[in-house]
């Protein structure tokens, strides 16, 4: 018998939170079932970086007296990613602010991210007048190192913002202020001092540094040397920072984490043998959904060795695409419009209720319930694909449904 993590619910300082928590399943479903381990074989002291970082992500519940706050939204990393999973609408992170691609007018203000709760003696911060919001969901941790080994390159090649080819799909990348800490590698191409973003729901991080010192800093409220301020409700006054002395989290455990992200394994497959889903993967190509979710990638050369020239199967071109008026929030990231989405990865899609109360949540938002609504909802760019789809004949509905549940 082996573990899986779920959702549970925990009192932490007293603050109740969801955390990931151990569940016996049989050792027959773990490589299918489970999304956390590491991706290969890691040297012993890569090993022994994991578990530390698998430890500060999954393990470390933050308090008042640790650090948390004083406004937040989440107690630990592992609260919004049960078993490094999708989260679910009592995780999900609400953005405000920006409304076009000149940057976000409500900085001064909290934003990007609304911290919803606040430790004693500290008041939660509400959206302030005029801006614009959006939800955004926790996405699934599993396979970032490789997406975050692919070059810039070749994330431009697959961009097409003029629609040369005439396919109706037309991806732009991000261009993202990079923060200070950040530190080019030789895949990193700049434009006027900006970088290529790849990884949340708009693209607006650059690497897994970038992402993990924001989401210490803006879910949990916790300082780093990286970024050193604890979040103010600007909206009130006298209400300094907390308690805690800052960086109230060491580098070394960002490091491993980092380390622990980068490292996650990727998704595996299921049922692949089955008649529908092997029909299904041939629907999927027919109706034109690779045109997005791109199935393959090859790695270049990386500094970790197991992330090094491997070919993968993440279903997405990490690029922006236009999704229509019903996906537009008004609400946007970078250089990013506000109908324009990172196409999300598709591996995982079949175990995203195992970390979401055996219920399904989809889209940035999780407005859709199941894959087939999450499809009915593409707009622009994704509209043609859609009308495809919804003319398929029942069987070749159904098998590509079995073969997005397999992934």
């Amino acid at each position: 018998m082996r573990h899986i993590m779920q959702l549970c619910l925990l009192m932490a300082g007293g603050v109740m939170v969801l955390i990931a928590c151990d569940t016996l399943l049989p050792k027959a479903q773990l490589d299918h079932d489970l999304l956390d381990g590491p991706i290969g074989e890691l040297t012993p002291e890569q090993n022994a970086l994991f578990l530390e970082g698998d430890r500060g992500f999954n393990d470390e519940i933050f308090t008042p007296a640790t650090g948390l706050g004083p406004i937040f939204v989440a107690s630990s990393c592992g609260s919004c990613h049960a078993g490094d999973g999708k989260g679910h609408p009592f995780t999900t992170l609400t953005r405000f602010g920006q409304t076009d691609e000149t940057g976000n007018q409500f900085l001064h203000l909290g934003g990007p991210q609304l911290q919803n709760r606040g430790i004693p003696g500290h008041t939660a911060e509400a959206i302030p007048a005029g801006a614009t919001m959006s939800k955004f969901m926790p996405p699934a941790n599993t396979g970032l190192g490789l997406l975050g080994a692919l070059s810039d390159a070749q994330l431009l090649a697959r961009a097409d913002p003029e629609d040369r080819d005439g396919d109706g799909i037309s991806g732009v990348v991000n261009w993202i202020d990079a923060p200070h800490f950040f530190k080019p590698q030789w895949f990193h191409q700049a434009l006027n001092g900006k970088y290529i973003g790849r990884f949340g729901k708009k693209a607006a991080a650059i690497d897994l540094l970038h992402q993990t010192v924001n989401a210490y800093k803006q879910d949990m409220g916790i300082t780093s040397e990286f970024d050193p301020e604890d979040p103010i409700n600007y909206a009130v006054s006298g209400q300094a920072g907390d308690v805690a002395p800052d960086p109230e989290v060491a580098s070394s455990t960002v490091n491993a984490v980092v380390f622990y992200l980068r490292t996650l394994r990727v998704p595996i497959q299921r049922n692949v043998s089955d008649a529908g889903v092997i029909a299904g993967k041939q629907v999927f190509t027919k109706t034109g959904c690779a045109g997005c979710h791109t199935p393959a990638w090859t790695t270049p050369k990386s500094d970790i060795a197991v992330l090094s020239n491997q070919t993968f199967a993440p279903y997405t071109d990490l690029l922006l695409h236009d999704m229509g008026k019903d996906l537009d929030d008004g609400y946007t990231e970078g250089t990013a419009k506000t109908s324009e989405w990172r196409t999300p990865p598709l591996w995982g899609l079949g175990l995203s209720k195992n970390s979401q109360g055996g219920n399904v949540f989809l889209l940035h938002d999780g407005r859709a319930r199941s894959i087939d609504a999450a499809i009915r909802l593409h707009g622009g760019e994704g509209a043609k694909s859609r009308d495809t789809y919804s003319q398929l004949t029942a069987s070749d509905r159904d098998n590509l449904l079995q073969f997005l549940d397999s992934l």
